[in-house]
């Protein structure tokens, strides 16, 4: 089965760079996404991590009611 696939991939030209090209666009995306979560506001983060508690804390309050 990989002789018939390497055999389409030796008739292509300049193969060589689409890992390369895979590479450095999992790294760029890494890196954005590394950057986009270091610059998050550190309340933002603690609210978003308090909601589900909320929620059960709202969902219990009805239920007593």
């Amino acid at each position: 089965m990989l002789r018939y696939i390497k055999h389409n991939f030796d008739s292509m030209v300049d193969i060589e760079i689409y890992p390369m090209i895979s590479l450095i666009l999992f790294f760029a995306v890494f890196v954005t996404m590394l950057v986009h979560v270091m610059r998050i506001p550190k309340e933002s983060i603690e609210s978003s991590s308090n909601l589900p508690l909320e929620e059960d804390e709202n969902n219990n309050n009805h239920e007593q009611q």
